[in-house]
């Protein structure tokens, strides 16, 4: 499905910042790390790219992108970001349900196991059914997220609401699966197993998962309007400058 999905993605219609593709919705581990992995193949404002979040057990979170963050998730959850990194990120697919993210240039590794439940597959065959435009009906995704949380097990999960940088977002993870086994590092830094966080975390009104889950989804956020929204990429002033300066010279 994924690879179906790599090479005949559409981007997804509207009037909003748009995106398409697949990722881990969020991982917690018992040490405190919490990942994220998003692989959106196509964007309505730029490349399509790879990113991968990270939030160490001081809570302080490092989005690594292999685009710009103009043009990523730091546009959206900057403001709630350390730093804001460009790197080549890496996904392979070892087999069917097993994947492998790499960050080389800075010895980060995750591997990845997938599986499902009859009660998932039930899940996945319901939002199969849904029209498109229900899904950007903020009544029903309320519904769905219920379902989803009872069904999944894995705490409180929102489909609508806002991020850190005040952009209105919808999420639509409309297939699922869940991470049975993971491991991940970061130089000679081992996270452990995952499990859930003694308190959920969450990016203002998006939640992480306190189960692994793996989705192919479609994501729209409210267009940038420089008055309401922040601009913020990442609470580093150095890469703040950088990337502001930047956009400032390219205007």
């Amino acid at each position: 499905m994924v690879s179906k999905l790599e090479k005949n993605v559409a981007l997804p219609t509207g009037d909003e910042e748009r995106f398409s593709g697949y990722g881990v919705m969020g991982l917690t581990f018992k040490s405190g790390h919490v990942l994220a992995l998003r692989r959106f193949i196509v964007s309505s404002i730029g490349p399509g790219y790879r990113a991968v979040w990270h939030r160490n057990p001081q809570g302080e979170w490092t989005f690594y992108a292999d685009v710009e963050p103009s043009q990523s998730c730091a546009r959206y959850f900057g403001e709630y970001a350390n730093e804001a990194i460009i790197e080549k990120i890496d996904i392979t697919w070892i087999a069917n349900n097993r994947l492998r993210v790499e960050i080389k240039n800075i010895g980060f590794q995750w591997d990845i196991t997938l599986t499902s439940t009859p009660m998932v597959r039930l899940l996945n065959l319901v939002a199969g059914i849904i029209p498109v435009k229900f899904w950007k009906d903020v009544r029903i995704l309320k519904l769905i997220s219920q379902v989803a949380a009872k069904i999944l097990k894995g705490g409180r999960i929102e489909l609508s609401g806002y991020v850190p940088n005040r952009q209105r977002f919808i999420a639509n993870p409309y297939k699922i699966w869940l991470v049975s086994e993971s491991t991940a590092s970061l130089g000679r830094m081992d996270f452990g197993e995952p499990a859930p966080l003694k308190q959920q975390e969450h990016l203002k009104d998006f939640w992480i998962p306190q189960r692994g889950m793996f989705v192919l989804g479609r994501s729209y956020f409210e267009p940038f309007d420089k008055d309401r929204h922040s601009a913020i990429y990442s609470n580093s002033d150095s890469t703040f400058q950088k990337f502001n300066e930047r956009q400032t010279n390219t205007a």
